[in-house]
């Protein structure tokens, strides 16, 4: 959602004293300040739930140019690979002050007795807080100068307008994997006047309104979707094991200088795995990685490993890199230039230890990963240390010279542009450019669950 945000103007609310947000949230920047959602009548009368710049939760309420209710969490939100349910519960009319704002974090209360909070101030009982105005997704309003957008993924984005709900209202665990997820079609929600339910599943109307109410909001920015849900994770690129700097549109582009590098969040030890990555421009590095030791040997002094005086590599596996700034080549040939527009394919054989590239939807050097192994290149675990768990690797190689590109894993999007094609996998899961090979998959939770 970077530089993108849906708003309204909400009507006279059912109360002042009583509203839900309940919403599912994947991380993009860290250590950013980043609003979720906002409410805005003026700089004195407003509301606010953010991710602030240590990654806590800081929920606020202002009223008269007061703060009279604010809570900032304890736990720190540092997992870019995950998704969390966030609800926060406002009830003013509780006689316990600690009820009156109640904050969940997948399913379970974040409560003072724990050490949960490192602000905590209350409204007083029967408080009326300020929940007019524009109601704002994805930015903090600003008197109608937005910013601080966030910049990652949300669904089921639940408001309710006086009503306060438990998590349990709007999630449940598993009972066969023990997980909490979304509960899809919530029963017994009450939205008042203003709530609404936003799924973000409609492709044609994106910010549709689920509640029963109808709503109608703006969409300012472009509003991508994915395939990427609470019950189906994706991998990404990673801000935790990367020094790239400057990930976007919910860590999937990348925009670098200077042999940076970064992982993708997730890993397997086999199976067999297919990705897509484009070049908008400068040169770069893709491969795998053994991910314990990427840290440790990918990376010295801040820069990407250099490897004797003719190219860098990727602890002895095999990779996509340039050939003079601009072809592709790996440890056994060298392929043709690439450039601005180009997309790179990659598909992984960790079962029988093999790699392909291909360019634009030929496979390279007669290569055809669905088919066999013929013609691909071995991948040398041997010589990298490898304990056996391997991602996906991007660096840039350009030195002083800027690069951007774009990662699909199965989103569906290279930065905030649809594939034009949509090619699941084999299970039915993922949307890329090109026709993945058969037998290979998208790099997402159920699929390493059943193949890695």
């Amino acid at each position: 959602m970077a530089s993108t945000r849906i708003y309204r103007t909400a009507g006279t609310p059912t109360s002042q004293k009583k509203a839900t947000v309940s919403f599912w949230v994947k991380m993009g920047n860290l250590t950013a300040n980043e609003h979720i959602f906002d409410t805005y009548t003026d700089s004195n009368n407003r509301s606010h739930i953010q991710f602030d710049d240590v990654d806590k939760i800081d929920v606020r309420f202002k009223v008269s140019g007061s703060n009279i209710g604010r809570i900032v969490c304890t736990p720190k939100f540092r997992d870019p690979t995950a998704w969390y349910h966030i609800v926060v519960a406002l009830d003013t009319t509780q006689a316990t002050s600690t009820d009156r704002i109640k904050l969940y974090i997948n399913g379970e209360q974040n409560t003072s007795a724990d050490n949960g909070f490192t602000t905590e101030t209350y409204p007083s009982q029967n408080a009326d807080v300020n929940l007019s105005g524009t109601h704002t997704i994805g930015a903090y309003h600003n008197g109608g100068s937005p910013n601080l957008y966030f910049s990652g993924s949300l669904t089921h984005v639940h408001y309710t307008d006086g009503y306060a709900y438990a998590a349990s209202d709007f999630g449940e665990t598993d009972t066969t994997s023990g997980i909490w997820k979304p509960k899809t079609s919530p029963s017994g929600i009450n939205y008042g006047t203003n709530g609404f339910f936003l799924k973000f599943e409609n492709s044609g109307n994106l910010d549709l309104d689920s509640s029963g109410n109808n709503l109608s909001f703006t969409t300012a920015g472009t509003l991508t979707q994915n395939v990427d849900t609470p019950s189906n994770n994706f991998a990404t690129l990673n801000p935790l094991q990367s020094n790239l700097g400057n990930l976007s549109n919910g860590n999937l582009t990348a925009t670098t200088t200077n042999y940076k590098y970064c992982l993708a969040t997730l890993a397997a030890n086999t199976g067999k795995w297919y990705m897509e990555m484009k070049v908008t421009h400068g040169c770069m590095v893709m491969g795998i990685q053994d991910i314990e030791t990427a840290n440790a040997r990918l990376v010295v002094n801040n820069t990407f490993w250099f490897n004797g005086s003719e190219s860098y590599h990727l602890d002895g596996f095999s990779r996509f890199t340039h050939d003079s700034y601009g072809d592709i080549a790996n440890d056994a040939s060298a392929y043709p230039t690439y450039g601005s527009g180009d997309i790179i394919m990659m598909a992984v054989n960790l079962t029988d230890n093999k790699l392909a590239y291909g360019k634009n939807g030929t496979w390279y050097n007669s290569t055809n990963p669905g088919s066999g192994n013929t013609n691909m290149v071995s991948i040398d675990a041997a010589s990298s240390n490898a304990n056996g768990n391997y991602g996906f690797v991007f660096a840039d190689t350009c030195g002083a010279s800027d690069g951007t590109f774009n990662a699909n894993f199965g989103q569906g999007f290279f930065g905030s542009t649809a594939v034009a094609s949509a090619n699941s996998d084999g299970n039915g899961f993922g949307a890329f450019e090109y026709a993945v090979p058969t037998g290979y998959y998208a790099l997402c939770t159920k699929n390493i669950k059943e193949f890695g």
